[in-house]
């Protein structure tokens, strides 16, 4: 399973869609003469920001290839962002209670692709609607719109390890591209969160985390923790 380039085919649709309206409004402009002499330094501008904006897009999605550990019993970071939080919690719909957690956030500059922290089956993927609060701070999260993805790990597959990837003021668009039953390996890309959010790490009391508090991530590729 591989899901390169599914990134940048989504900002390139976002891109058509811009320059199909920015097409519309030039041409209204020109045919209907509602500008009059003015019509030129519009257009002109129009184009500037389209071209602002692709630039924006293309660095949006980029979709670097991680760098993957291949050392046994590791967590990778799921995503590209900042840990602000690291503590224990409950988490009852697939973690089933008690169990840590590491929170980041995701700027709107951070690549916003997600990646599979372990080798495991996708045991859940469940979606659950709700407002668009900012993701700055993870206690202003708890009832934003979010989408949670359960791990079964095939080398511990008495384990759970899950992630919830969180909408925010400018994420509205949360993409799983895995589905319940596929197996994806360790740094796979397994989602797509448009535009700036967070991503919570669910992790067993037994993993042993390695990272600390400010700590840049790169998903994929980070080592988190490890059994």
């Amino acid at each position: 399973m591989n899901h390169s380039g599914k990134a940048l085919r989504a900002g390139l649709k976002l891109v058509f869609k811009s320059f199909v309206a920015l097409i519309v409004v030039i041409a209204l402009g020109y045919l209907a003469k509602l500008i009059g002499p003015h019509f030129a330094l519009l257009a002109r501008i129009l184009i500037a920001l389209w071209v602002v904006f692709v630039g924006f897009i293309f660095y949006f999605f980029r979709d670097p290839d991680p760098l993957k550990p291949h050392e046994p019993n590791l967590i990778v970071s799921p995503a590209h962002g900042t840990v602000d939080v690291i503590d224990e919690t409950i988490e009852n719909e697939f973690m089933g209670g008690a169990c840590q957690r590491v929170s980041m956030f995701l700027s709107p500059i951070n690549v916003h692709v997600q990646n599979a922290p372990v080798s495991a089956k996708i045991a859940c993927v469940k979606q659950t609607p709700g407002k668009f609060v900012s993701a700055v701070k993870a206690s202003g999260t708890m009832h934003n719109e979010n989408v949670l993805i359960g791990f079964e790990p095939v080398d511990r597959p008495a384990e759970k390890i899950a992630i919830r990837l969180i909408a925010g003021v400018l994420a509205r668009r949360i993409i799983p591209w895995v589905a319940v039953g596929d197996v994806v390996p360790r740094s796979e890309r397994i989602s797509l969160i448009q535009f700036g959010s967070r991503c919570d790490l669910y992790l067993p009391k037994t993993a042993k985390i390695k990272i600390k508090l400010g700590t840049k991530l790169i998903g994929g590729q980070s080592i988190i923790a490890a059994f």
